[in-house]
């Protein structure tokens, strides 16, 4: 079976398998989720910075979707597209991981690329980005036994159909299927060229106050078409086509209510006028 290279191990997060063992277990102690537990939660959305900035909200918001049945298959949607991007997916092999390798669900995976327009990526040919690559040691360690199915979505409609469809060829197939979203909110700063409040703590308080609220007031809604078309308007998430798509196919699974896990920016770590904002939400 060919494997994917991890591309960002040793640089995003650790190479070892202890490092990240230990780096996990340092996460689960860092938010307090014990008034989310045992809420059946079907599906999140977690941020993908590297894992200094917000390893901890992705790591906790997976670990939240851990059930008592075995899961079978994690669906993982990511990657920095356009809303004219084409959609992108892996049909076989397995991701590499410092825990251990992430076996595509071949089956689920080649079905799915067959109902729609997809780019093929393969463990040679492939777009190094991160978005998806770094929730994959947090799905390894939960998920031991889980196969994935791992796929690009650009911010529009057709996306959310891939979402449901997905879930709908799981249920065929009698698979018990956990949905993860990939995307971080405002990229604020000269560095992003996107500076509507000026600088400082008042572009930081805006950012925090409005303008990352408005996405996570739509995700908490959960209504896809107005994850993209937020920001799509107003900058406030680089990878809205990934979020939607994962409230469409956790709606699809049944979900009914979103909960926020934790929200934080990459200023609170490190103070710059160049920040991210940062949100991790479980779906039941």
């Amino acid at each position: 079976m060919e494997i994917r290279p991890a591309v960002f191990a040793g640089s995003w997060y650790p190479r070892q398998a202890a490092g990240c063992q230990r780096q996990i277990e340092e996460f689960l102690e860092q938010i307090d989720t014990r008034h989310l537990e045992g809420g059946n939660y079907l599906g999140g959305i977690v941020p993908h910075a590297g894992w200094f900035y917000s390893g901890a909200i992705a790591c906790n918001v997976i670990a939240l979707l851990k059930s008592e049945k075995p899961v079978d298959v994690v669906a993982v949607f990511g990657m920095h597209l356009h809303p004219d991007s084409k959609a992108r997916i892996m049909k076989s092999g397995a991701w590499e991981t410092p825990l251990g390798p992430l076996e595509i669900d071949a089956d689920l995976a080649g079905e799915l690329a067959g109902r729609f327009d997809f780019q093929e990526e393969t463990c040679r040919r492939f777009a190094q980005d991160n978005t998806i690559e770094l929730q994959l040691p947090f799905v390894r360690y939960f998920f031991p036994h889980a196969r994935v199915v791992t796929v690009g979505v650009p911010p529009r409609d057709e996306s959310l159909e891939i979402g449901r469809t997905l879930v709908r060829l799981a249920r065929q197939r009698g698979l018990e299927i956990r949905i993860v979203g990939s995307t971080d909110l405002t990229h604020y700063g000269y560095n992003y060229g996107f500076t509507p409040r000026g600088t400082g703590l008042e572009a930081v308080e805006w950012v925090r106050r409005v303008n990352d609220r408005r996405i996570i007031d739509a995700m908490q809604a959960m209504d896809p078409a107005a994850v993209i078309d937020q920001a799509l308007t107003n900058q406030n998430a680089c990878c809205s086509g990934a979020a939607a798509t994962a409230i469409a196919a956790a709606r699809e699974l049944g979900a009914e209510r979103a909960e926020i896990v934790a929200y934080s920016t990459s200023y609170d770590k490190s103070p710059s006028d160049s920040f991210v904002g940062y949100v991790g939400m479980v779906m039941g």
